[in-house]
């Protein structure tokens, strides 16, 4: 058994259910440990937690991480009491049949397992092709449609029910660290500050935004909110280090190697310049990825919000993207908010990050 202990904050917003439009569970979580070291705490329409220290200082830092998951949602029950779905995010359509599912209802939570026919009924054609989300159910043991409302609801949302689990050290499985990680991250570098009462000339504002994974919308509502200056963005990145990856395509991330930091133009080039000057400072390992194209993460929105941020992307090696059992070292986590707080304390009174 391993000897490594996940920090309580982490494993109960990897507990958390919360689809991206249904972030309830992980909003209650963040509620629970971010707000009590606020000096401003607040929500908004879209779900989305702004938690502020010093909030006289200047410039503004953003710190954000998406907290919402992919899903699957309701969307018809046939006269035999199956269910059929949508997904909520993207999902590889190969590896969604057979699996444990939660389903959330008004009356509480609902089990069933995700059904196709059998490859024992398939002809030669069939079983080589990957099957459209219509043809697959939701199976949760009713008999009747009748019977079946009377459990769920259209609409209702699921998850898969695949729990944290440490496999070897600091390396942990789990369904949900994209990107449950990356709310973690800038709410516990927000706790540190607070705790650790050093003066901060920047006003820091961490958030937990909602609606990653169905285009970014948490991000665009808080950027507008929050009118940052500088803005530090964390999510999950590809670890290649698997034996189907090409560094040649997608170069070369290693899992334990330490957080991402991304380079490109979606980045301002002196957060990045500040990122590594500040992972060197701290004596913490990073790797670096570039991305010519605006990223898949909340940096894309809140680079362009109002006037213009200026933006920094930090990326947790992850294994598996998108499954059911995606793969991640904590000790990369832990050294990404070392990173974030080693950052906010770097920023100078009335500092620019013009270029």
């Amino acid at each position: 058994m391993s000897a490594y202990q996940a920090p309580v904050f982490l494993t109960e917003l990897l507990r958390a259910k919360s689809p991206s439009g249904a972030e309830a569970q992980a909003q209650a979580v963040y509620d629970r440990f971010v707000k009590p070291h606020a000096a401003v705490y607040a929500n908004d329409a879209l779900g989305n937690r702004l938690a502020t220290l010093n909030p006289k200082g200047g410039p503004t830092l953003m710190m954000a991480g998406h907290m919402d998951e992919l899903g699957l949602i309701i969307t018809y029950v046939n006269k035999d009491g199956y269910l059929y779905f949508d997904t909520i995010g993207g999902h590889d359509r190969s590896i969604i049949s057979g699996r444990r599912v939660i389903i959330q209802t008004a009356a509480g939570t609902v089990k069933g397992v995700t059904g196709k026919r059998a490859i024992h009924l398939m002809d030669e054609a069939d079983r080589k092709k990957v099957p459209e989300i219509h043809e697959i159910w939701i199976d949760i043991g009713a008999k009747t449609k009748a019977e079946a409302l009377t459990r769920v609801a259209i609409g209702d949302v699921a998850t898969y029910d695949h729990e944290f689990e440490l496999i070897n050290g600091s390396i942990g499985t789990a369904r949900a660290f994209d990107n449950k990680v990356g709310a973690y991250i800038v709410g516990e570098a927000l706790i540190r500050l607070a705790k650790a009462k050093d003066k901060l000339n920047a006003k820091v504002v961490s958030v937990a935004t909602t609606q990653e994974e169905i285009g970014t919308r948490g991000a665009q509502t808080s950027a507008f909110a929050v009118d940052p200056h500088i803005a530090l963005i964390v999510d999950v990145g590809h670890a290649t280090d698997h034996p189907d990856c090409d560094p040649r395509k997608h170069g070369e991330t290693k899992l334990g190697a330490g957080p991402i930091i991304c380079r490109g133009p979606n980045i301002n080039p002196k957060v990045f310049d500040r990122l590594v000057a500040s992972a060197k400072k701290a004596k913490l390992p990073y790797q670096l990825e570039a991305d010519p194209r605006p990223t898949g993460t909340d940096a894309r929105a809140i680079q362009m919000a109002r006037g213009g941020v200026a933006c920094g992307l930090v990326s947790i090696p992850l294994r598996y993207m998108h499954t059911p059992s995606e793969v991640v070292d904590l000790e990369d986590v832990e050294n990404c908010v070392k990173l974030f707080a080693v950052f906010a304390k770097s920023v100078g009174k009335g500092e620019s990050f013009n270029w």
